[in-house]
């Protein structure tokens, strides 16, 4: 398959893919459909990966700690579609108290991303995960390309100082956890943006919030994002 042939399938599944091997692994191993109709790519992840997600560090997370289904986002700042899905895992949040969502930067697209990534984590360390979802939300709101310094200009309206949230995102503990985000995220073969994880499955694309809903709904009734 072409790398334009890729690229046309990839923007019609709701995602950004970072070189010519990308989601190539990845089928259709539960049949599921994103919010218009279209076929949704997923494929069973080792669960020996899929569990060192929970022990990552500078993982954002909104809902209870004891929740029965954890939604993990792999995300961008640049990704385009990454802006949908910021609004509709903000809206799953809401709508979903019993949920629990972890928000994991998988930040591939551009150096830029990177510097926006390491602002972000570095919000989360000062100011805990509330602040830090709120930051993603708004960050992926604002128009245009998302770099450190308007990763920055949000930041400092959480109530921390620039200079403060500068050396934080410069300091070794945010690179090695920016790090380790992407080497989880790559060990799963999750090479596009945005990309999910329920329990042992890895989605790549942003299917929609309906689709979403579905998809949780099911790993509650019997463990996997579609039953039987």
């Amino acid at each position: 398959m072409s790398l334009d042939r890729r690229r046309f399938l990839a923007a019609s599944l709701g995602l950004a893919i970072v070189g010519p091997a990308a989601a190539q692994s990845y089928g259709q191993t539960f049949k599921v459909e994103n919010d218009e109709g279209r076929p949704v790519a997923n494929m069973r992840l080792p669960g020996e990966i899929t569990g060192q997600i929970q022990e990552l560090r500078g993982v954002t997370y909104v809902g209870p700690r004891e929740a029965e289904v954890t939604l993990y986002e792999f995300f961008d700042y640049n990704c385009p579609w990454c802006r949908k899905a910021a609004a509709d895992v903000t809206a799953l949040a809401a709508s979903d108290p019993a949920l629990r969502i972890g928000l994991v930067h998988n930040p591939i697209l551009s150096p830029m991303s990177a510097q926006a990534a390491k602002v972000s984590l570095a919000v989360q360390r000062k100011l805990g995960s509330a602040a830090a979802f709120a930051f993603y939300g708004q960050l992926l709101a604002t128009k245009g390309q998302i770099d450190g310094l308007k990763a920055l200009e949000i930041g400092a309206k959480a109530g921390v100082t620039r200079a403060e949230l500068e050396q934080i995102a410069d300091s070794d503990e945010v690179r090695e956890a920016m790090r380790a985000h992407m080497n989880i995220a790559a060990n799963l073969g999750l090479t596009a943006t945005p990309s999910y994880v329920l329990g042992n499955t890895g989605v790549l694309g942003h299917p929609g919030v309906k689709s979403l809903a579905k998809m949780i709904g099911a790993m509650r009734r019997c463990d996997q994002i579609a039953c039987g």
